[in-house]
């Protein structure tokens, strides 16, 4: 105990400002990490990788094993390199965040606002009236991120958005009411849309068990791009919003459009306040504040 203390009191006395910023930025690349990283696959495979570095790690050190030691050297390298390949979609799509850092001047942004403004009323509107009659529905709002693979899928319209319209296309036994409406640039550009669907769990973890598959596709293209994704479930008729892996449910409509007001706006649509919004969630503001 005394020379581990000795230890101790030897590395506090080297410690500088210079390495405390050191071990702050350390910690900071490690945070981003497993904050992107987390509800996916890739952070189940993260823990695997850590208790088998771990579990090697100690087998090295307290046993002597010198052919078993030998191969873990000749083998980490090779491990190394395997990481990018494996966690390929995550590296991609944060260095599409951070490419987009700034991507919005503040008189763009206020002019994007404006004409956003319109395509989320007529969303909040159709969708108040899905819910009061129970008719489920999956919108998708394009953001940065290109959604053109998925408008592939569906069919193409391109019409003006209009609460008329998302009725109409969501009316139950309609050739288009199954799948995922996409709305890109104030347009409807496609409807009966084939998204992906959530490998996350999150929605097996919910103590509910009345979210199925447009819970899933709505929190899977929420999980590969930027999209916000508006769901009404056709058994409750409750109101979601998924975005960025994350699900907020029974909304109200006067709630949905004040957080839809708020993804559009020009401090919304900059990177920082993105991710301010995803450590504080609550920030987001209220017509009556």
């Amino acid at each position: 105990m005394t020379d581990l203390l000795n230890d101790l009191f030897f590395i506090f006395q080297r410690l500088n400002w210079l390495s405390l910023v050191d071990i702050l930025l350390v910690t900071m690349i490690f945070f981003g990490l497993l904050y992107l990283l987390r509800d996916t696959q890739a952070m189940v495979l993260l823990r695997g990788v850590l208790f088998l570095v771990v579990l090697l790690a100690l087998l090295t050190s307290l046993v002597e094993l010198p052919a078993f030691s030998w191969l873990i050297r000749t083998t980490l390298p090779a491990l190394l390199l395997a990481i990018p390949v494996i966690f390929a979609p995550e590296i991609r799509r944060a260095l599409e965040r951070i490419g987009r850092a700034g991507t919005f001047l503040p008189a763009e942004a206020r002019s994007a606002y404006l004409e956003a403004r319109q395509t989320i009323q007529a969303v909040v509107n159709a969708v108040a009236r899905l819910s009061a009659r129970q008719h489920g529905a999956l919108i998708v709002l394009q953001r940065l991120d290109s959604l053109t693979e998925y408008v592939e899928t569906g069919v193409p319209m391109q019409a003006r958005v209009t609460p008329e319209l998302l009725l109409q296309i969501f009316y139950p036994n309609t050739p288009l009411h199954d799948g995922a409406v996409i709305i890109a640039r104030g347009r409807v550009a496609a409807a009966a849309c084939v998204l992906p669907l959530s490998a996350s769990g999150i929605l097996t973890r919910s103590p509910e068990r009345q979210m199925g598959l447009r819970h899933r596709a709505a929190l899977g293209i929420s999980e590969v791009s930027d999209a916000i994704a508006v769901v009404v479930s056709e058994e409750t008729g409750s109101i979601s919003i998924a975005h960025a892996g994350r699900m907020i449910r029974r909304l109200d409509p006067e709630r949905l459009e004040n957080i839809l007001l708020a993804f559009y706006s020009p401090e919304g649509r900059s990177e920082n306040g993105k991710w301010l919004r995803r450590l504080f969630p609550y920030l987001l503001p209220r017509k009556d504040e």
